[in-house]
């Protein structure tokens, strides 16, 4: 499989990343956490790049666009529910819900929601107040109605992508940061860099995050080309892989960087901070993991190892 983005597609990349990074980067989320009208100003952008003009649902194209549209949000920590508005139904922000203790990100802002969890039942969600908490400044906490329907398999699928590829962007960002850092820091007369437990904690995070951006080219790619069971398995993979390497590349960037990490005068910080909710919601990794033991069980779960197994 050629893994290299076509190159409409690592144009458009190219044209979002710059866009998004006008905003200010992760130091404007910070300043939206009390300024509402950064928030209209990340949808400017996002409408100047025609992101809600992209066909998810039906165009491997647009999904590629928009998955690369995604990673830069992460990257730039936008503060706006890019995914949840690119998956909309009939005008409302579709958000991906735990229904035992619902939160969603960014519920604060005006427009209606729909509320789902990974079985697909439907809700309709009552906003409460933002929490303004620290490890996700935007959550605010729902009420769901009973269930009121199901969404399409799909969309769940392409709601799990899309953020993991929002955390792509983060984790990527968030490395680029450390590695300067530790190039340009200098303890005992030498750079970070040069020490050996330094490099090896920079190369296990950059081989991490290489292996998250493979796989998240490869999932985009079996979206086109396996059958739906197969690639709700492929999903729930990715999205497990995005936050085992989310919580490794934070650690390590916060290890690296000292008391500067959990500053939010530093990016890592609030990068961190806002990427959170994609972490956390809607299941923690444990609960994605074990969803994915009856996919094994069954067969639908592809490895490079898969193959019939005779019972007696």
């Amino acid at each position: 499989m050629n893994t290299a983005l076509p190159e409409d597609i690592s144009e458009f990349a190219t044209v979002a990343a710059k866009r998004l990074a006008r905003l200010g980067g992760p130091q404007a989320a910070l300043l939206a956490e009390s300024d509402d009208d950064v928030r209209r100003q990340a949808r400017r952008a996002l409408l100047d790049l025609g992101a809600f003009e992209l066909d998810v649902r039906s165009s491997a194209d647009d999904l590629l666009a928009a998955a690369v549209l995604c990673r830069a949000a992460g990257a730039n920590a936008l503060p706006y529910p890019l995914v949840e508005e690119l998956l909309s139904i009939d005008g409302a922000r579709l958000a991906l819900v735990n229904p035992t203790a619902p939160r969603i990100d960014h519920g604060d802002l005006p427009g209606d929601w729909i509320a789902a969890d990974l079985d697909g039942n439907r809700y309709r969600p009552q906003m409460s107040s933002r929490t303004n908490a620290k490890l996700g400044p935007f959550l605010v906490p729902a009420i769901l109605s009973a269930p009121d329907g199901t969404i399409p398999p799909g969309d769940i699928d392409i709601h799990l992508m899309l953020g993991s590829w929002r955390i792509l962007g983060a984790v990527q960002r968030s490395l680029q940061i450390v590695t300067e850092h530790v190039n340009s820091r200098i303890q005992f007369g030498k750079p970070l860099a040069d020490f050996q437990a330094v490099r090896f904690a920079v190369a296990d995070a950059a081989v991490a995050v290489r292996g998250l951006e493979e796989l998240a080219k490869y999932t985009v790619w079996r979206s086109e080309s396996t059958a739906p069971q197969s690639y709700s398995a492929d999903t729930l993979v990715l999205r497990l892989k995005a936050v085992e390497t989310a919580r490794q590349v934070l650690r390590t960037s916060h290890q690296l960087l000292g008391a500067l990490g959990f500053c939010d005068e530093s990016d890592v910080s609030v990068i961190d901070r806002h990427t959170q909710p994609l972490i956390r919601l809607p299941a923690s990794a444990e609960e994605l993991a074990l969803r994915l033991i009856p996919g094994v069980r069954d067969g639908e779960l592809e490895t490079l190892f898969s193959q019939s197994v005779t019972t007696a």
